[in-house]
């Protein structure tokens, strides 16, 4: 047992982070297979349920785990919203699409220095994915917030969020 003060034994275990999703859907095993496709996510293994299906699998994004497992009876698809930095948001938005996600919100670049887009994968969670590609001064960030680009640029970012929020509570998730 970890005793308070222990410097042998790590709270979080490596390669875990303070927070590591856990995404439920249907097909657990195709959705591991789409994150490797679409976000080049290294595959740590899967533990299967009697039936065969994913009891529980993770991979690795970057630095971070992904978990998952397969939704099933009581136990429903819980759509999950993520949000990912990448070294180049373009081409991991062409992978992804190539894998069978969907555009909720095109490719751009806002106010704070992010360029990315909304994707919608096969399994209905949403991520955010985007490419820090500028460290904007807030004095200059301010100025751009109050520009008519960027309150276009929020004008559809908020309509096609809504439109996806809609959809989710349309399929009967929410």
């Amino acid at each position: 047992m970890r005793q308070v003060g222990d410097d042998r034994v790590r709270a979080v275990p490596a390669p875990y982070r303070t927070v590591t999703p856990y995404v439920v859907v249907r097909n657990a095993g195709a959705f591991l297979d789409f994150l490797v496709a679409a976000f080049g996510a290294v595959e740590r293994g899967r533990v299967p349920n009697p039936d065969g299906t994913v009891g529980h699998g993770e991979v690795m994004i970057g630095d971070s785990v992904v978990m998952s497992f397969e939704a099933s009876g009581h136990w429903p698809p819980t759509p999950a919203f993520l949000s990912l930095y990448v070294e180049d948001c373009d081409a991991v938005t062409r992978s992804a699409t190539a894998a069978g996600a969907t555009v909720v919100t095109p490719l751009g670049t806002n106010a704070w220095g992010d360029r990315g887009c909304r994707l919608k994968d096969p399994f209905g969670n949403l991520w955010w994915v985007q490419t820090h590609v500028e460290d904007v001064p807030e004095p200059e960030m301010h100025t751009r917030m109050a520009s008519p680009e960027h309150e276009e640029s929020m004008r559809v970012s908020t309509a096609t969020l809504d439109g996806f929020m809609r959809s989710v509570r349309g399929a009967g998730v929410a």
